[in-house]
């Protein structure tokens, strides 16, 4: 893919330049400003900056915390399952493993009609109306921030001796093709908004997710355990309408945010 950050543009054309002419004197502006760089501004840099960014913008603030909290959703999967099909539907370890393949199938199927998005939607409406507004690009994280708390409470309340396995795996699928909608679409809001931080942001957004799926992989069975399967879904599903709420602000207000922001660009 073409290179697009225009500071590495000019790193490699100042490179060019010096092997061609041997002049050690031709540096692009990004050579010069770490020229000047100490090793406590770069460490601040890499560490400091993703959570002075995360903390002082609640754009980034918001997007940090739902894809956490709804990635850590997704790994309470790896605890909750054993407590469902084995008890309630007789599945061996095999059998459980298998249940598995619906996230598999919903991330086909969320990335088939995604593409479909893609091809038959954005493509021309770019073609025809050029770059819109970067919260136009968040349509499919409204969609898919409404699935999520619809394929947890569908699994909840269905997960059930009484009624056939398959039906909370539909929602375990729900769920995955919202989870993937909404990740999908506030990854390519963020470089857009804040093309000058996107390392930055990615790289905390990365900490923050891991730090969340790893701490659910702690809290989960407790919970399940404590309230029941059906209780403590449900409370997670609770949690994740919020979300929604906080999408559709960031699809409303997402301009006025970023005009307030010093990191944001329009």
């Amino acid at each position: 893919m073409p290179e697009t950050s225009g500071a590495n543009i000019l790193l490699r054309r100042a490179r060019r330049l010096r092997k061609l002419t041997g002049d050690d004197r031709l540096q692009s502006q990004s050579e010069i400003d770490q020229q000047n760089m100490t090793a406590s501004e770069i460490l601040s840099v890499a560490l400091v900056r993703p959570m002075e960014i995360m903390l002082q913008d609640p754009s980034i603030f918001f997007v940090n915390l739902y894809t956490g909290y709804f990635y850590g959703v997704f790994y309470t999967f790896f605890e909750v399952f054993p407590l469902v099909f084995p008890p309630f539907y007789d599945f061996n370890l095999g059998q459980t493993g298998l249940a598995f393949l619906l996230c598999l199938i919903g991330v086909i199927v969320a990335l088939l009609i995604y593409f479909a998005y893609v091809y038959f939607y954005m493509v021309p409406d770019n073609i025809n109306n050029g770059f819109r507004e970067q919260e136009h690009r968040l349509v499919p994280a409204v969609i898919g921030s409404c699935l999520l708390p619809v394929g947890l409470f569908m699994f909840a309340w269905t997960a059930d001796s009484n009624i056939h396995w398959s039906v909370p795996l539909v929602g375990v699928g729900i769920f995955v093709i919202g989870h993937f909608w909404t990740m999908q679409s506030l990854f390519i809001y963020l470089p857009f908004s804040y093309p000058k931080y996107a390392a930055s942001l990615f790289a905390g957004n990365s900490v923050w997710r891991s730090a969340t799926a790893g701490a659910s992989i702690v809290f989960a069975r407790p919970l399940f355990i404590n309230l029941g399967v059906h209780k403590g879904v449900t409370l997670l599903a609770g949690l994740s309408v919020v979300g929604i709420f906080g999408t559709l602000a960031l699809y409303v207000f997402g301009k006025r945010l970023r005009a307030r922001s010093k990191f944001a660009e329009s």
